[in-house]
């Protein structure tokens, strides 16, 4: 079992700044569960383009107001509390933030906490060893919950 507090990383190797963003990693590859987990701030007012060519990226908008664009389609959804996108095509996008924007991020494969963004914003991708370890063989669920669905 890992419990982790959010404030407990901050200014450490997991709390990763940038002019536009901060990405706290909460999970990271060495946990060896199969994906990372990241709370990352989009801030107020600000335009970030990402593309990740070797992950795919699951967020969820838990605060704020902004617009997600699709650069490949120009498609344009609007953010908020709520909203979840996944980047199942590896689809190059922007984020603007009308305010400050709080999101969960899951990426796959796990980041290792060692990427950086390319000039494209793109993630190069980190393995690291171990980093599967932990592949789940069933699920473990109770017994009488199993008996109440019936």
């Amino acid at each position: 079992m890992l419990v982790t507090n959010l404030n407990d990383l901050n200014e450490t190797e997991r709390d990763i700044k940038s002019e536009t963003w901060r990405s706290r990693r909460m999970v990271l590859a060495g946990e060896g569960v199969g994906f990372s987990l990241h709370d990352t701030v989009i801030y107020a007012g600000t335009t970030s383009t990402f593309h990740y060519a070797n992950h795919i990226e699951a967020v969820y908008c838990v605060q704020g107001e902004g617009t997600l664009t699709n650069e490949e389609t120009g498609e344009v959804h609007e953010l908020r509390d709520g909203t979840m996108y996944l980047l199942d095509g590896h689809e190059k996008h922007t984020v603007r933030a009308t305010t400050e924007l709080r999101m969960a991020c899951v990426f796959n494969p796990p980041v290792t906490g060692r990427e950086t963004h390319d000039e494209n914003g793109v993630y190069e991708l980190v393995l690291q060893d171990g980093s599967d370890r932990k592949v789940p063989t069933k699920a473990n669920v109770e017994t009488s919950a199993m008996a109440a669905m019936g």
